[in-house]
């Protein structure tokens, strides 16, 4: 589980929280169906018109699963299993890499198919195709949850327009101007504490997640590629090591 975004998430809520007892409110009182339904609702049903009822399913579920879930593979110990693998290439030939087992579900297939016996062009281009894949579905993840983001005020201001017209048209009973300016006020909180609590970091995060993961796995695919052609490991690591930055890359060559 991703720490990070698990402290965001529930600290963001906390703050709220105890910004509501500190006020002196019950955190009831902050709890109305109508503007829930305006803010999530309709932007839910904006989000659908622009994208496929499977596509708005698929993201809201892989993105909080990658948020939430994801582990992050440090670059440099992947290089470490790299150095490793193309070490044993070397002294002992595909057939070894069989039994070679590595931590990234994507770099142990790569394994198994120099194993296989495939060309480095065949490995090259089927990785390539599953990277380029894997970052369109996170890319859209991150769209959608972004549209959420960038939705949910509006609809607050939508739902605070229906509790501001439902207040005017009830001047005479004043039993219902209270009710009707809740339901405007808490419209707009609602919109805004989904949108910069939970949509807009989450879509970050998995903007975040797609590029790492997305230079991770080009460095992988080079990597392989090199060790299929046979090419020494000090030279691949030397290699991979310029994906690093550069205080990285220096505790990587001292190390070697």
């Amino acid at each position: 589980m991703d720490i990070a975004t698990l402290i965001g998430l529930v600290g963001g809520l906390a703050v709220l929280l105890g910004a509501i007892l500190l006020e002196g409110s019950s955190p009831l009182s902050f709890i109305n169906i109508l503007p829930a339904l305006v803010v999530v609702g309709g932007a839910s049903m904006a989000i659908l018109v622009r994208y496929t009822l499977s596509s708005f399913g698929t993201a809201i579920n892989m993105g909080l699963k990658s948020a939430l879930f994801y582990k992050p593979v440090s670059p440099t110990k992947v290089i470490d299993q790299i150095a490793e693998v193309a070490d044993r290439m070397r002294k002992q030939g595909p057939i070894a890499l069989e039994s070679v087992h590595v931590t990234d579900p994507f770099f142990q297939r790569g394994v198994r198919m120099i194993a296989d016996g495939y060309t480095a062009e065949a490995i090259r281009t089927s990785l390539e195709r599953e990277r380029d894949l894997d970052y369109e579905r996170t890319e859209e993840s991150h769209k959608i949850f972004k549209t959420l983001g960038d939705t949910a005020p509006g609809m607050g201001m939508v739902g605070t327009l229906i509790g501001l017209v439902s207040m005017f048209g009830h001047m005479d009973d004043p039993k219902k101007i209270g009710p009707g300016m809740a339901v405007a006020l808490l419209a707009t909180f609602y919109g805004a504490a989904i949108s910069n609590v939970i949509a807009l970091p989450i879509s970050d995060k998995l903007a975040n997640r797609a590029q790492e993961e997305g230079t991770n796995r080009t460095m992988i695919i080079e990597a392989l590629v090199m060790i299929r052609e046979g090419r020494n490991p000090a030279t691949i690591r030397d290699e991979m090591a310029s994906f690093l930055p550069l205080h990285d890359r220096d505790q990587l060559l001292d190390a070697a």
